[in-house]
């Protein structure tokens, strides 16, 4: 099985953790989308929940979340129908690359600007008509994409990486990864403070 198997999370209860991360995610985007919708949507726009495109440098169920969180806030919010096909389409690939580029951390929010300008700019141009070109609604998208993903994202990322373990999944029961070696280091201390006390007395 893949990255959003059983294989990788060992157990029914990280499955379990896996969907509830992912569903947790998908309603704050969703939530963002529909509150901010007045810069969400149209060839100038801003939308604040891509900042947590940069999620699947976390876990991999953002990857799920974020598109469930777009097609619901798309349905819902769009003035363009098409918006919930081809909006939540181009999110899901983005998250999806995202996620393979997460090694290398400054290109995770790179993906959701490439894509949603490609895809929501020519979706506005050729679908709806919106002037004044392709390429500027394209550029335009991406610009907004751009703002969000990376002037929101990347401090979103670097707050998110100091409290990272709640993302983090148990082995088949056992310790998280790092945990062990943690605990390794905690029972070293306290034979040392025992033996130290031993001394004094």
């Amino acid at each position: 099985m893949n990255d959003f198997g059983e294989k990788r999370f060992g157990n029914k209860r990280n499955i379990l953790l896996f969907w509830l991360q992912a569903a947790v995610i998908g309603a704050a985007y969703a939530a963002l989308t529909m509150v901010l919708a007045p810069i969400s949507y149209g060839p100038v726009q801003v939308r604040v929940s891509e900042a947590l495109t940069v999620l699947p440098f976390f876990t991999p169920a953002a990857v799920p979340g974020l598109f469930i969180g777009c097609l619901v806030s798309n349905a819902v919010m769009s003035p363009y129908p098409l918006d919930f096909i081809i909006g939540s389409s181009a999110t899901l690939v983005a998250a999806l690359l995202s996620y393979a580029l997460r090694k290398i951390p400054w290109l995770v929010p790179l993906p959701p600007v490439i894509v949603n300008g490609a895809a929501i700019g020519a979706m506005l141009y050729y679908l709806y008509g919106v002037p004044p070109s392709l390429w500027a609604d394209m550029g335009f998208v991406a610009l907004g994409e751009a703002v969000a993903c990376y002037a929101v994202g990347i401090p979103l990322m670097k707050a998110l990486g100091r409290c990272r373990h709640i993302f983090e999944y148990k082995r088949d029961g056992s310790e998280r990864p790092g945990e062990k070696h943690l605990n390794a280091q905690e029972h070293k201390r306290q034979r040392r403070d025992a033996a130290e006390k031993d001394k004094r007395h």
